[in-house]
Formats: C-alpha cells, structure tokens, sequence
C-alpha cells in the first residue's frame, strides 16, 4: 500500500498552470452582463444574469419541463421557447410556462471585471 501514496497525492494535485482551481471556467466579463437581464453561455450550458445592480448570479441553462435549452434573457426572466416556460433572474423561480421546478442554481464568481464559473 505504501506504493500508492505518491500517486494518491499527485491526484490530488489541481495544477494546470492557469491559476484557477480544477472545474473553474472562465465565461466573460460582467460587462457583457446587462442589468435586468443576462446571457446564454451555451457551451457551458449556464445563464448569468445580473438582476440588480453588481449581483450576478447563475443557472443551468436547461429548462426544468423537458430540457429544452433556455433561448433568451428578458423583461427580468429566462425564457425557454419550447413551451413558454418563464424563469426569474432573481431566483431561477418559475414564473410562467409549464415548468414546475426553478431553475437550477451555479455558482458564479467574479473577479475584477472576469466572470468566472465554479
């Protein structure tokens, strides 16, 4: 067993080199994020919203109904086109639509002006 310890401890290593710790990405910038309103980031299946002033906050792009994607941000909700189903951007809460379940929260961090996904 005492030969397994090296390799135990390099996999707990989370280098990479970019300084950020494993799993984070990096979206954008907060000001690519309209007050009131939010954006699609596709790629990492995430919306970020800012619904006051300097909150930002994140939910899984994927509507709760039947996991359309979301397709826009606006009027202070995340709006999902295959059945008109409504989020708002403070919560995720549902708000019109056949969705019964909120949006799922992420965790978004941000740093100087860099949005940064955790």
């Amino acid at each position: 067993m005492a030969g397994l310890s090296p390799v135990l401890a390099a996999c707990g290593e989370h280098g990479g080199g970019d300084g950020q710790s494993s799993g984070a990405r990096e979206l954008g910038k907060t000001s690519d994020i309209p007050e009131g309103g939010g954006v699609i980031y596709k790629k990492h299946k995430v919306v970020v919203v800012q619904p006051t002033p300097g909150d930002y906050k994140a939910f899984t792009s994927i509507c709760t109904d039947q996991g359309c994607p979301v397709a826009s941000v606006s009027g202070d909700t995340i709006n999902c086109d295959c059945h008109s189903s409504k989020f708002d951007i403070a919560d995720g809460s549902v708000k019109a639509g056949r969705a019964r379940r909120p949006l799922k929260a992420a965790k978004v961090t941000v740093s100087g002006d860099t949005l940064t996904l955790r």
